[in-house]
């Protein structure tokens, strides 16, 4: 049941004191308690009552609302006969730490609420129970030791009716369903789908680390059973049985447990607006946004390559924000439920317990088609358990790339220890029919260097392993499906640079034109992936990448790893959380950028900057996309003011003011030159 659905019943007589717009947390149990810290006896989801015989001073409520939040239970109702009203310290805590308050009038029993919660929650969890046991049953015995993630979706898609896809962190899709987009109907027509398929509210529930049938324990301590039944009986824990009396109580009612823990109340991320890119990953002979949107229009069951990206975006920016799992969201008008899939050796991320930073940009999602705000607890365990089998199978793939990894580690160490060509030249021959099956022929290689740098409170995160998993990732082409696409790439890691060693097959000759090959280029690498990446990097992570030419032999592999490295340093230079630069950037000015020192390029850029930017903040004159602009169109007046759809005597006075406030001549080369650098530093 719902928060929501107290308010509804006036015989509760419930009022509500704030968390109007957190009504939709499920409620799992009861518990009474006058107890300062009842948190041992909390496992999330309950509606607390309490009669306040905790408080003693008003410095009392912050400790007692925050040990209530860590626990993750539903929200608190203070009873009013101790105290009368309820104090302005409890409802100001409440408020700041998000828990919907409630007052309960004094003339109503705690028993009555308990009674009302038991009988709803577990009204819900009977009629659902042998279903739910069931299917986790099957989909035990058809996982993806039987044929991949695509047949545990497909049983979704057969017995709960959830059409659902794995995606990448970048929204590349790993398997899918079976069936075409649209056969199944609409998210809300769906059995199991909790009503409309809008967004209705912010708060979900789900099954706090639920296991699978293996006898390991749950979070309640007995192993998870998937053969046995449920029934209607309820379990009470009581220290007392007084209502509203002095010494402290604490009484604990829950519904019929089904062998799941738990759930957990969460904040759920959502949002109504879709996210959209308009390019993909690799530049080919092909328009990859074409071949992207070629192969989903084609898969049976694909996504659109736009809604996949948005809701791996949408994801990302709900993982760092800290909002627990599943994540709802709408995009081009559908509702989706985002659940992570994580590493099946490592528990789910809890708050306090790891940086999320470690695995965001690494971990799987689970996208189902479908409101999961309104689903009964057990059936969130059960795609909880769907998350776990996926993981198994995503762990086993990862396994099979530790090949390709050593190959790329022992290239990169024999690179930088200046091993002769041609023991270097021996190792590529090893890795090349590796990544390249089939090929007759030796391949050009091309070096692709990346590296995510976190703030200054990240010096525990494995960096290098961050870079190395990220990076195989965006060199896959993204119109290209399943777990294994980045087979063809041998990507090593040191320090906290990742390397990739990319061999380069040669594409066929087109008319006249000889054959070329297959390169990579900086400009596009990024495109279709840096609206996600960017919403899990966060405000204090960066990705910079930098790519290096083609070269056709062992000799030139050294050179081409330090133009990589170089091109990154260049990437490094430039603003955004985001950012690559290719081989052909060197020969340019801003092969002179990385090196200037920090405190210089921010004197020089706010030296001729900062006057135009106070003026925009404060008369929205638009200076610097004027000045931008005049430079891109290399000072031609007429160019410029089309380009901005100005009148030219506009133009002219804004460039006018320009000079005005820097004291430069827009006319002269070198003030064209100070602020066309300034602009690219800043």
């Amino acid at each position: 049941m719902r928060l929501r659905a107290l308010l509804e019943n006036d015989a509760l007589g419930l009022r509500l004191l704030g968390g109007d717009d957190e009504l939709d947390r499920g409620v799992r149990g009861v518990m009474t308690t006058d107890l300062r810290d009842p948190s041992r006896y909390l496992s999330g989801g309950e509606l607390v009552l309490t009669g306040l015989a905790w408080r003693h001073a008003p410095e009392d409520s912050e400790p007692f609302v925050r040990i209530l939040v860590q626990a993750q239970v539903a929200g608190l109702a203070a009873g009013e006969a101790e105290l009368g009203a309820v104090p302005d310290d409890l409802v100001a805590a409440c408020a700041r730490h998000r828990l919907p308050l409630f007052a309960v009038h004094e003339s109503v029993a705690f028993a009555t609420i308990t009674e009302y919660v038991v009988r709803q929650v577990s009204g819900e969890r009977a009629g659902d129970l042998a279903a739910v046991v069931d299917r986790h049953r099957r989909l035990m015995t058809s996982g993806p030791a039987g044929g991949g993630p695509e047949v545990v979706l497909d049983l979704l898609g057969s017995d709960l009716d959830l059409r659902a896809w794995v995606l990448s962190p970048t929204g590349r899709q790993i398997a899918g369903p079976s069936e075409p987009a649209g056969s199944a109907g609409g998210a809300g027509d769906r059995v199991g789908a909790g009503g409309a398929g809008g967004t209705r509210g912010a708060g979900v529930t789900r099954g706090a680390g639920s296991t699978l049938a293996t006898g390991t324990p749950g979070a309640t301590g007995a192993p998870h059973d998937t053969t046995a039944t449920g029934n209607a009986a309820v379990t009470v824990e009581t220290e007392s049985t007084a209502h509203r009396a002095g010494a402290p109580l604490s009484t604990k009612s829950t519904a019929p447990q089904t062998g799941a823990p738990h759930a957990s109340k969460s904040t759920a991320h959502q949002t109504g607006a879709p996210h959209t890119n308009e390019s993909t990953a690799l530049a080919t002979p092909t328009s990859p946004v074409t071949a992207a949107t070629a192969a989903a229009a084609t898969t049976p069951g694909a996504l659109p390559a736009e809604v996949s990206t948005a809701l791996a975006g949408e994801h990302l920016s709900a993982a760092r924000a800290g909002h627990r799992p599943p994540h709802r969201t709408t995009v081009a008008g559908t509702t989706y439920s985002l659940f992570p899939i994580q590493h099946a050796g490592r528990t789910a991320a809890t708050p306090g317990s790891g940086d999320v930073r470690e695995s965001v940009l690494s971990d799987w999602l689970l996208a189902v088609e479908a409101d999961a705000g309104d689903w009964p607890p057990a059936r969130l365990d059960l795609l909880q358990g769907v998350t776990q089998l996926i993981a198994v199978e995503r762990d086993r793939r990862d396994a099979a790339r530790t090949v390709r990894r050593r190959l790329a580690q022992e290239v990169l160490e024999l690179v930088q220890t200046g091993a002769a060509p041609a023991e270097v030249s021996a190792r590529l021959r090893v890795a090349a029919p590796v990544l390249l099956p089939g090929l007759d022929t030796a391949p050009h290689w091309q070096v692709v260097v990346a590296r995510v740098d976190w703030g200054p409170d990240a010096a525990g995160i494995d960096a290098g392993a961050v870079a190395q998993a990220l990076l195989e990732e965006v060199l896959v082409d993204p119109s290209t499906a399943g777990a294994d696409a980045s087979d063809r790439f041998a990507v090593a890691h040191e320090g906290d640079e990742a390397v990739a060693f990319v061999p380069l097959s040669a594409l066929p000759p087109v008319g006249d034109s000889p054959a070329s090959e297959e390169a990579l280029h900086a400009d596009a690498l990024l495109a279709a992936v840096r609206e996600p990446l960017s919403a899990g990097l966060g405000d204090d992570g960066r990705l910079t990448i930098g790519a290096s030419a083609a070269v056709s032999s062992a000799e030139g592999l050294r050179g081409a790893l330090e133009e990589a490295r170089h091109a990154r340093r260049v990437a490094a230079a430039r603003p955004g959380p985001v950012s690559a630069a290719g081989h052909h950037e060197l020969a340019s000015h801003v092969l002179l950028l990385p090196f200037v020192p920090d405190d210089v390029r921010r004197a020089f850029t706010a030296r001729l900057l900062d006057p135009l930017r106070e003026y925009d903040r404060r008369h929205r004159a638009e200076l610097i996309p004027t000045l931008e602009a005049f430079l891109a169109s290399d000072g031609s007046w007429t160019r410029c003011a089309t380009r901005l759809h100005l009148h030219v005597n506009t133009l002219r006075y804004r460039v006018g003011r320009i000079e005005q406030l820097t004291g430069r001549d827009l006319s002269r080369l070198e003030d064209k030159l100070d602020f066309f650098l300034a602009l690219r530093m800043g």
